[in-house]
């Protein structure tokens, strides 16, 4: 009998098919991976075995019992929990406060023992590798603090079916395989999980079987021995794909970018700079020092041989530097606006007229950059959350195209996008190269910093520990250079 089964779900939106009759079994001790494009039906299935949506028709069992009237809280008694990819977490409380929310049997009566909470929070951070602070704020922490904060929290509800969504898309590769140990753990002591990435080398080392969906349809289960990674994206976008990452061959200019001081580096026009590390090696920190985000302390800068003082946001767009975040979600778009006034907000005199939007004028560029990218909508008056992942991240793009930028830093350019997107967004990268623009790309992804990358600018401790050209730089290298353990 399976611990988990779906059969024949089937949901529609405003007559559109989310899901058609997908089937769907998670035996216990089971690593499923479930992989499909954005759009696919991943989430739509996610939220309904948790209870968040009702299907149209099918049924929902756990051992064997039909789960009826399902919701999310039911479905976490029951013993489904699901990490997502964007966690669910309280930014105002402690990180010991919030993983007490979901491992604690909540009274009205009851004295809070601080010390066991703590206690328990550092028990079950330490399971994933990490020694945060359970006193720490979790507003205070970054993306991939959240991710383990959140996971931890996961693990303390004792859950029988574990659904992952992107659980490692912002974490270092030591907290990757920090997580896998977790997983191969809970996997020996009989949990079912289903494993949901847009990063296929991660899916053929900790998978046991894959599940595809495209378009809303299962198209295939295997076996993770039986199926290679072409195969698997074949079977995803229902082609052949090329290459995941095109990188073009572009005639390098002159020196656009130069850094001097704790940090040296040049980026020259048409070249895409790789900017590796682990988290906390001062990537990020750098890319918002260049934006004007924080003040550039024993770092001088200068454009096209001139030294700059970068004071601010708006100083740096001036001078043609765009900054795409790692967050998109939070610091790169505005959620509920249209995609057109997300596409053109970085650059409104363009579209003013006596100091008034002109709004004809808006959407005449908006549906330029939309056309120019490729981005998937039905409308460009719809709220960009609306858009898929990777669309989103085309409009962030797009937004800094419109102010004819000299200078693109892209951090984290394609996290959680699916694998289509992302060639599209590695194809688009290629395109502002062979234009001129010099790129600065910060990457957590290996084979992305390596298919991309001219040359490969390794961070370790806010400082460049070494820097590697294409033709010599392997993951061992760029990982030796990261870890300080370079001969």
């Amino acid at each position: 009998m399976s611990l988990l089964k779906a059969t024949d779900i089937t949901k529609s939106y405003a007559g559109v098919s989310a899901l058609k009759s997908v089937s769907f079994e998670l035996e216990r001790g089971e690593v499923r991976a479930l992989v499909g494009e954005n759009g696919a039906g991943k989430s739509t299935l996610i939220k309904i075995l948790t209870g968040a949506v009702q299907p149209d028709s099918g049924v929902v069992e756990l051992d064997g019992r039909a789960v009826i009237d399902n919701n999310p809280h039911l479905s976490r008694a029951l013993g489904i929990v699901a990490i997502y990819q964007q966690p669910s977490l309280f930014p105002d409380l402690t990180v010991a406060e919030n993983i007490a929310l979901a491992t604690e049997k909540q009274t009205l009566l009851r004295r809070v023992d601080w010390r066991a909470r703590r206690a328990k929070s550092r028990e079950l951070l330490a399971r994933v590798g990490s020694d945060i602070d359970p006193d720490a704020v979790v507003g205070t922490l970054s993306m991939p603090q959240q991710q383990i904060v959140e996971i931890g929290k996961a693990l303390g509800t004792n859950a029988k079916v574990l659904i992952l969504d992107e659980p490692t898309a912002s974490l270092t590769e030591r907290e990757v395989q920090n997580l896998f140990r977790v997983i191969r753990d809970l996997r020996a002591h009989g949990v079912g999980l289903i494993y949901i990435s847009h990063r296929l080398e991660e899916i053929t080392e900790i998978a046991d079987r894959v599940t595809v969906l495209r378009d809303g349809s299962l198209v295939e289960t295997r076996s993770m021995q039986d199926v290679t990674r072409a195969e698997l994206i074949r079977l995803m976008v229902g082609r052949e794909l090329a290459a995941v990452f095109p990188k073009r061959e572009v005639a390098l200019g002159d020196v656009v970018l130069e850094l001097r001081g704790r940090v040296n580096l040049t980026v020259r026009a048409g070249e895409i700079v790789g900017l590796a590390g682990l988290v906390g090696a001062g990537r990020t920190e750098l890319a918002e020092t260049l934006f004007g985000l924080r003040p550039a302390h024993d770092l001088e800068v200068l454009l096209r041989n001139q030294r700059v003082q970068i004071d601010s946001a708006q100083q740096a767009v001036e001078l043609g530097i765009a900054y795409v975040p790692e967050d998109r979600r939070r610091h790169g778009l505005i959620m509920e606006m249209p995609v057109a006034a997300n596409l053109t907000l970085a650059d409104l005199q363009a579209i003013a007229t006596h100091g008034l939007l002109d709004f004809t004028r808006e959407r005449k560029l908006a549906w330029k950059l939309k056309e120019e990218l490729a981005v998937k909508t039905v409308s460009i008056d719809i709220p960009v959350d609306r858009l898929s992942g990777g669309n989103q991240q085309k409009v962030v793009i797009g937004r800094w195209l419109a102010t004819n930028p000299a200078v693109l830093i892209l951090d984290e350019p394609t996290q959680g996008v699916d694998v289509g997107a992302k060639s599209e967004i590695h194809r688009i990268m290629g395109e502002l190269a062979a234009r001129g623009l010099a790129i600065l790309m910060i990457s957590s992804e290996l084979p992305e910093i390596l298919g991309m990358s001219d040359r490969i600018a390794v961070m370790r401790g806010g400082r460049i520990e070494g820097i590697v050209d294409r033709g010599e730089a392997t993951q061992q290298r760029v990982l030796a250079l990261a870890l300080g353990t370079a001969a």
